[in-house]
């Protein structure tokens, strides 16, 4: 749950999810929990899932 093992994550999928990104911009929030959940399979569920949210949210604003 270390956000600087888990930040690096985050930037990778949000890099390969271009057009979620833009739909959660637009206001798409329920896709907050698809990227908390990307983040959370790619580190085998070790990561925090409240820290992920926080920093998920933080990241797409």
């Amino acid at each position: 749950s270390d956000p600087s093992k888990i930040l690096p994550i985050i930037d990778e999928i949000i890099a390969k999810n271009p057009d979620n990104v833009a739909k959660f911009k637009a206001g798409n929030t329920k896709l907050l929990g698809f990227f908390v959940g990307q983040v959370l399979k790619a580190t085998g569920g070790k990561a925090n899932p409240k820290v992920v949210n926080e920093l998920v949210a933080e990241k797409l604003k």
